[in-house]
């Protein structure tokens, strides 16, 4: 049966929502199992398990419902009036039914999403289902915002006023923060903007001078490369006179905005030295650096790197390279093509970054060539790269729903989507891929022909958005060489192997950073790395990022990262759960 309209979709789900009560009440294993297909999926965010994971097919995703639901309490499960209402949508090539819902369990109040394919929608047979914790009973946002209103007027005229409380609150001089935040940048300031809102005493650290460094002493002529829609801070969107494609000075004056309008609590020239597991205090003794040079310890009870998906360039070891006489730079100290007009450079990798310097060595005049040392995966930044996005394009729901939906696909449909997706975009970018192979680059498509966001997913990067650095290398204008035809290299350049000696006055080594895992160890000691384990890519287990806005196995340690829209859907999850731990709830 095809189901044709919104009102239709609408009583569907709630006599699917009817059945669901109903089971979780009688605690009907028999009758939950029938509410999912065969391939049906649950995916839980911290609401009834306090962990992020996806279950799939009917028998094990109704089991693990069930247990879970029954200890959390959950029940009256129901649409979600205040929110978008049951609507016919597409998901991953399929015709379905997409509802918001909402629940309440013993700790809080739930927002979930729903989904019916219309195949089988009569029969009452769910796709996805995702739960997710929105807040603790009596600790909403609202509610807390509220609680720290102050008078409307204070008495005493002469007293502290709020510059003065704000300068105070800033220098943590009579006590510590509840939460430690390593990481300035868009992924730090996400998770401090929200614990603040939920009240959580919060310091972010950041070792560079200004908020928005990260950005701002990035090379000349860098963009970001999906658009404005997607890319919102949460509580302050960027104004909708803002352009598609955001720059990164821009990007960087609005991170340092976004600090003073959201009297976020950041300490610039401070670095993070590292810390040690107070078990018996329940807090962590961390030691940072001031601009100073001085120590300053602090016990805060969490603390959660910020420090980015990519964050510590990655040298790889070159054979060869220190024979080279001239300036080897990383990507990430590159700034500016001007100083090589008319001289010869290589651009070691193939990802967003190595394109991008070779773009801007190209147009400060420079003889630029690419070394490619691994496939790579190509795609236009319009129409295809944004393909991905599709959920926060076009008029329609509100951010928050849109957000909420973008949480609801477990990874077996994103990667069902992705793949349709990536396609469509390799038979758009048709002409251009063609034309990259002709010149002899190695392509790929990602995993199962998934695409690059599921290569971010598990490696963070292998990709590069085209804004022209591919065309001028389909036009020859800038030269490409694969690594495995270097013979090695000479304090001039590069010896290839068919005997060309190859002259450069500049090897920029564009070649990825590493993973956050690798820095555990670094600051928390070995024991605390091998109990965290894996940092980002899949977890087989929970089919999800490895310790990633969730409990890791170390007690008060956590991560964020990510893009800026998953830096601002999971921000929310991580405030939730630290509050739920300043109440002793979990």
């Amino acid at each position: 049966m095809v189901v044709g309209s919104d009102a239709q979709a609408a009583l569907l789900v709630e006599q699917w929502l009817d059945r669901l009560n109903q089971a979780l009440d009688h605690r009907d294993a028999v009758a939950l199992q029938g509410l999912f297909r065969p391939d049906g999926h649950w995916r839980d965010i911290i609401a009834l398990t306090w962990r992020i994971a996806t279950v799939s097919g009917a028998a094990s995703a109704s089991a693990a419902l069930l247990e879970a639901a029954t200890r959390a309490a959950a029940r009256g499960f129901a649409v979600d009036s205040q929110r978008t209402p049951p609507r016919l949508v597409e998901r991953a090539g399929v015709p379905c039914i997409e509802a918001i819902i909402r629940f309440e369990t013993s700790m809080g109040v739930g927002a979930g999403v729903l989904r019916l394919q219309q195949v089988d929608a009569v029969d009452g047979a769910a796709w996805t289902l995702m739960t997710a914790l929105d807040h603790i009973h009596g600790h909403d946002e609202e509610t807390e915002r509220l609680a720290r209103e102050e008078p409307a007027f204070e008495r005493e005229f002469n007293g502290p006023n709020w510059l003065d409380k704000r300068i105070a609150t800033q220098r943590y001089a009579d006590r510590d923060p509840a939460v430690l935040i390593v990481g300035g940048g868009h992924a730090g300031l996400t998770s401090a903007a929200s614990l603040g809102a939920l009240g959580i005493d919060t310091l972010v650290v950041d070792r560079m001078a200004r908020v928005g460094d990260n950005w701002r002493l990035r090379y000349h002529g860098l963009k970001l490369h999906n658009q404005v829609h997607s890319n919102h801070l949460p509580y302050l969107p960027f104004p909708k006179t803002w352009p598609h494609y955001i720059p990164k000075d821009k990007i960087a004056n609005w991170l340092e905005h976004y600090v003073e309008a959201m009297e976020l609590n950041v300490w610039t020239s401070t670095s993070f030295e590292g810390a040690t597991r107070d078990e018996a205090a329940g807090c962590w003794v961390a030691r940072v650096k001031l601009a100073d040079g001085s120590i300053r310890d602090l016990r805060p009870r969490h603390i959660i790197m910020a420090t980015s998906v990519s964050g510590t360039p990655n040298i790889p070891s070159i054979p060869t390279l220190e024979r080279f006489a001239g300036p080897v730079l990383h990507s990430s100290r590159f700034k500016d093509g001007a100083p090589y007009k008319g001289k010869p450079v290589f651009v070691f990798g193939t990802g967003t970054s190595a394109h991008d310097i070779a773009q801007d060595l190209h147009g400060s005049g420079a003889r630029v060539t690419i070394v490619q040392r691994s496939p790579t995966l190509i795609t236009n930044v319009e129409p295809s790269a944004q393909l991905y996005d599709g959920v926060y394009y076009s008029d329609g729901p509100p951010l928050k729903d849109r957000d909420l939906v973008n949480t609801s696909f477990p990874l077996p449909v994103m990667k069902q989507a992705h793949k349709l997706l990536t396609d469509k975009s390799r038979e758009l970018d048709k002409t251009l891929l063609e034309g990259l192979e002709r010149v002899g680059f190695r392509l790929d498509f990602g995993e199962d022909g998934t695409g690059w966001p599921m290569k971010y997913r598990s490696r963070g990067g292998g990709y590069y958005f085209n804004v022209g650095a591919s065309d001028l290398m389909v036009r020859g204008e800038i030269g490409l060489i694969q690594y495995h035809d270097i013979e090695g290299f000479t304090p001039a350049g590069l010896l290839m192997k068919d005997g060309r000696a190859l002259d450069s006055a500049l090897m920029v080594l564009a070649t990825g950073y590493k993973g956050p895992a690798h820095m555990v160890g670094e600051f928390f000691g070995a024991e605390v790395a091998a109990r965290v384990g894996q940092v980002w890519g899949f977890d087989d287990a929970t089919q999800e990022l490895a310790n990633m806005w969730t409990p890791t196995g170390q007690r008060g340690l956590w991560f964020t990262g990510g893009s800026f829209s998953q830096c601002r859907m999971y921000s929310r999850y991580i405030a939730v759960q630290v509050k739920a731990a300043e109440l002793g709830l979990n």
